[in-house]
């Protein structure tokens, strides 16, 4: 009504029709929301549903009770991954035509071997406590999940390098992230967050084995994606990864290097850990195969003592920065 309101004001006063009617603000709205673009996965994704008019979800979808006694469905909305990345590409689709115009790839001959870069990005957002309000009990603390397309390149056919036709000019702007879950737990909560991030992980992984198809410029397309967790702070690493918090003797997130170790020798560090090696060792942990004291099962495992569930890529990160430096 406030909006109807200003309409009859503005038009009869000044005769321009400034303000859109109410139904084409509707319609471009939806069609900015994941949900509203069709589209194709081959071969279609395990463990995934096949509608693709989906709009925001549940996050705790097929988690029946309740986490932590807060009502469920109260914990975490998301976007369904795949349904978010072709809203992002779709809103790039000006960008990619004119990337492929550029590159002087004739339009109709791209219609496979696209490649698309995603930075993903998680952190927590603090607290978030209602100060006086009544609403449902929730955790006080937010955690965001986001994602960035860093690039899109093309092997065009009978080609054998890679042309970028898109790059983001800006990739640490919050104006490239696109969030895709907002949850209600605190980031030191492993069990949770590991509850609540886990479909987005296995569609994650589900989409590493397939194609999209999607109608780019007015012709299918197809698309491959590569994920790379570089937007993770130190902590969110150790979380994801399943070592100890920071506290830890173990201090890095990339090298098995102890407190003690790292003081004696500031120069040669190189990176040991990956992400198949953690899940090792939460095995080795889980299991305790030599029948090991909890020390010396430690010193093995070198603090990785919860399961790893979202690989991250290993880049310089903050610690070892600082040991470069000093």
């Amino acid at each position: 009504s406030q909006y109807h309101k200003m309409y009859r004001t503005v038009k009869p006063t000044s005769g321009r029709q400034i303000f859109q009617p109410l139904h084409t603000l509707r319609a471009a709205e939806k069609e900015l929301l994941p949900g509203f673009h069709q589209f194709e996965w081959q071969p279609a994704l395990k463990n995934v549903s096949t509608s693709c008019n989906v709009g925001i979800i549940n996050g705790l979808s097929g988690w029946a009770s309740s986490v932590d006694e807060s009502p469920a469905d109260t914990i975490t909305r998301r976007f369904r991954y795949d349904v978010a990345l072709v809203s992002a590409l779709k809103d790039m689709e000006e960008d990619i035509m004119e990337g492929l115009r550029e590159s002087g790839m004739e339009d109709s001959a791209c219609t496979s071997g696209f490649s698309v870069m995603i930075k993903e990005s998680c952190d927590g957002m603090g607290d978030v406590s209602e100060k006086h309000g009544g609403g449902p009990a929730v955790p006080e603390k937010v955690v965001r999940f986001s994602f960035t397309v860093m690039s899109v390149s093309v092997l065009a056919d009978g080609e054998d390098r890679e042309v970028t036709i898109f790059t983001e000019p800006k990739p640490n702007s919050e104006l490239s992230c696109k969030p895709l879950c907002l949850m209600f737990v605190d980031e030191s909560d492993h069990e949770t967050l590991t509850a609540v991030l886990r479909p987005i992980v296995a569609e994650r992984n589900a989409m590493k084995e397939s194609r999209l198809i999607l109608s780019i410029g007015g012709l299918p397309r197809f698309f491959r994606f590569r994920f790379r967790g570089t937007g993770y702070d130190e902590k969110m690493v150790r979380e994801m990864e399943g070592l100890e918090a920071s506290g830890s003797t173990y201090i890095c997130t990339l090298c098995d290097s102890s407190r003690a170790e790292a003081s004696q020798n500031m120069v040669l560090h190189s990176i040991t850990r990956c992400h198949e090696e953690n899940l090792d060792r939460y095995e080795i942990w889980r299991t305790n195969p030599f029948s090991e004291s909890v020390d010396e099962l430690r010193d093995r495992v070198k603090g990785v003592s919860a399961k790893p569930f979202l690989e991250t890529q290993p880049t310089m990160d903050a610690l070892h920065c600082d040991i470069g430096n000093a």
